[in-house]
């Protein structure tokens, strides 16, 4: 056996069943290796985007995405990806092919140690035949633990070696027998003490608590305590089909109704979140709250540079049902936000339809928003991008459905469609929608094709008003001429087509509507291109550039 052979028999034993990437000479053994052992391998146009489907995957699957590059210039296409997918968290391996070991003269020769610390990565070489099963061994056993990216670089002649160990290769799930983290009592008795002694309480929960799948003892714990249920951005819409006094996001993409109820909370029960300054507006939202905050890590810092009041270190399901049996023991049960008054505010319109600002062939992005949740059905999928366009739809789908949200990590555009493919292979072809930019799309369009030589159904809705949105706004906002911003595309909807998918451009809600219906009867690759005024500005800029409170 060669060790190209080892490693590609290493990544199959650690459950790699779908790779993402582009052949070269460095990786084409290994590729072809893991062929043989029937994983699917998805090539990609860039290498970079194929480490963003890895990203979308491991997002959607809850297992490490597994990207691969030859060596040289297509480990170095790596970069921006690889730095949105650690400032996210995502536990990812990538298998990079390297010229031969001490051969700087290569013309592809990268000091590929380097660029990983650079790209923020975790970095580790194949330098002898032997250490080959345990390199991949400790790649997944980072990825999974630290839930950050990892780099195996792997010289082309060391691929080429034999490889002799005829021990059983052990995975990394193996060394991961750990028990869940249990609440301390004197942790739990602290937090019955602050509840009890609250009126209002609100509940966040963050992506940690859906991963957890804590939906259940979260909405236990808000009958019991009246708490109105908030979630961070990476949360959005969970479980809010689930209860009637759901407020939304809490933070910079809250309401205005969101804001002014949770400013009146005395006690925040936070839930797999950082709380971190987005979600509480460095402490300005919840000016009189105490803090509770369950936890998988050891110690967190608060976006308003504090700790919480309580901090537990906890599975979220077992804290969660500990600290309801124990509020029962004491017999507190609250009504809290849980009165008419706020629930008639909570099932109010959130925009009112005259409000809509259309213009001739150009509709309000907010209508766009409103026509695309109401006519895609809940079992869709959402992937939401980052700019301007996207505020619309982070604040305003309500519909209950799993989303994924880019924002914040690294503020790199055009990521969202390339984390849609990862996340549609992921769920073994479940049909998903993004909402991106103009700019976001047309950056990695190529990738499109992708997708339709794969057969994936991935509805790609741009949110087209032909320019860099954020830069034309914040240009406005500064004094600065905004038409430098203005970048006029051409009919998406039409690429869309050319690229072997379906495409529509709209310029209206019943072209819209029909667009919508023409990719629910028959899912596949499509482009709706969806043409929308620059005149409305997204609530968010509204408050960042204007200071407006809407």
């Amino acid at each position: 056996m060669k060790v190209y052979e080892a490693l590609a028999a290493a990544f199959a034993a650690e459950g790699t069943t779908d790779v993402f990437g582009m052949m070269g000479d460095a990786n084409m053994h290994w590729m072809n290796a893991l062929a043989t052992r029937g994983t699917r391998l998805y090539e990609v146009r860039h290498e970079g985007a194929g480490l963003s489907m890895a990203h979308g995957y491991a997002r959607a699957s809850g297992r490490p995405g597994v990207v691969t590059t030859t060596s040289g210039p297509g480990t170095a296409q790596l970069a921006t990806s690889m730095i949105v997918a650690s400032r996210a968290r995502i536990p990812l391996v990538a298998f990079c092919g390297e010229t031969p070991l001490g051969d700087t003269g290569a013309v592809q020769y990268l000091d590929q140690r380097r660029f990983a610390a650079a790209i923020e990565c975790e970095f580790l070489q194949v330098t002898k035949a032997e250490s080959a099963a345990e390199v991949v061994q400790r790649a997944f056993y980072l990825a999974r633990t630290q839930s950050r990216p990892v780099m195996i670089s792997a010289p082309f002649d060391v691929q080429l070696q034999e490889f002799e160990d005829d021990m059983p290769y052990v995975p990394s799930t193996e060394l991961l027998r750990t028990p869940k983290l249990l609440p301390h009592p004197d942790r739990i008795q602290q937090a019955c003490e602050i509840i009890g002694a609250s009126k209002r309480v609100v509940i966040v929960a963050g992506r940690g608590a859906r991963n957890a799948e804590a939906g259940e003892q979260i909405l236990a714990l808000q009958r019991r305590t009246g708490a109105l249920l908030a979630t961070t951005l990476q949360a959005k819409n969970w479980l809010s089909g689930e209860t009637e006094y759901h407020v939304g996001i809490a933070g910079l993409f809250g309401s205005r109704l969101a804001m002014e109820l949770l400013q009146e909370a005395d006690c925040v029960v936070s839930v797999g979140a950082s709380l971190n300054h987005y979600t509480i507006e460095s402490g300005y939202l919840f000016p009189e709250a105490r803090f509770i905050q369950i936890d998988t890590a050891p110690h967190l810092v608060m976006g308003n540079g504090q700790v919480a009041d309580c901090y537990m270190q906890a599975d979220a399901v077992t804290a969660l049902d500990a600290l309801s049996g124990a509020l029962g023991v004491r017999g507190i049960e609250m009504e809290g936000f849980h009165t008419p008054e706020v629930h008639g505010r909570l099932t109010a319109p959130l925009i009112d339809p005259a409000e809509f600002r259309s213009q001739p062939g150009l509709l309000d992005p907010r209508e766009a928003i409103s026509v695309l949740d109401a006519e895609l059905p809940g079992e869709i999928g959402l992937v939401l991008g980052s700019g301007h366009q996207t505020d619309f739809g982070t604040m305003l789908f309500q519909r209950s459905r799993e989303i994924t949200s880019n924002y914040g990590m690294f503020g790199a555009i055009g990521q969202a469609p390339l984390l849609t493919i990862g996340t549609v292979v992921a769920n073994g072809g479940k049909p998903t929608f993004v909402v991106e930019g103009d700019a976001s799309f047309l950056m990695h369009v190529s990738e499109f094709e992708t997708a339709c030589r794969y057969g994936l159904p991935v509805l790609v809705v741009v949110m087209n008003d032909e320019g860099l949105g954020a830069e034309y706004h914040k240009a406005k906002a500064k004094g600065l001429d905004p038409e430098l911003a203005v970048i006029p595309t051409p009919e998406l909807g039409t690429v869309g087509k050319a690229l072997g998918g379906g495409g529509a451009t709209v310029r209206t809600t019943d072209e819209l509507r029909a667009a919508l219906a023409e990719y629910v009867r028959d899912p596949r690759p499509t482009v709706i291109d969806v043409r929308i005024t620059r005149d409305v500005l997204s609530v968010p800029y509204r408050r960042m550039q204007y200071g407006e409170d809407v």
